[in-house]
């Protein structure tokens, strides 16, 4: 997306190796490790070379959702290819202090609203842990509809969709 995309109270700009201490503090958050799964990030080194590697992937795009006021970074938004899905999936993640703030959906919709403009994002996807009920309800809120159910590497998850807006 390359230029920050605003809200009224946040800024999402691409990833970036800067963001390293961030990474590192999200993917070892508790949520993330619940629905998400542990990606063994133990320090700041590793933390950049992850963040390096989705860098590195051109069907990998994450943003960093950050505060307008103070630019402190809050989560994260996605779009991924995954190699069991037809078309590009959307996730987030945030820290548990901006939980329950709306800010997940603020920033996941301003996210959705700009890859819908792309023509070729006829289809939005998003999985989910079953057991992630906050997750399943911004999802909701933000139009995707529930499609089925798939395993992926033994654990059930939740495919929702999206059709772009004609």
């Amino acid at each position: 997306m390359q230029n920050p995309l605003y809200t009224e109270r946040l800024r999402i700009e691409d990833l970036s190796l800067a963001d390293a201490p961030f990474i590192y503090e999200l993917l070892n958050s508790p949520g993330w490790l619940r629905f998400i799964g542990n990606r063994n990030i133990n320090n700041q080194q590793q933390a950049e070379a992850y963040i390096q590697k989705i860098l590195d992937n051109p069907a990998s795009q994450y943003w960093v959702v950050k505060l307008s006021d103070s630019n402190t970074a809050i989560g994260a938004v996605t779009f991924i290819q995954r190699d069991y899905l037809e078309h590009r999936d959307i996730g987030f993640a945030f820290l548990p202090a901006y939980a329950k703030k709306g800010y997940a959906y603020e920033a996941s919709k301003r996210v959705l609203d700009e890859l819908e403009k792309d023509p070729s994002n006829t289809t939005i996807l998003a999985t989910v842990n079953p057991d992630n009920l906050d997750s399943i309800g911004l999802l909701g809120k933000l139009g995707l509809k529930k499609k089925a159910e798939i395993v992926v590497e033994d654990k059930t998850l939740l495919l929702f969709s999206k059709q772009r807006n004609s």
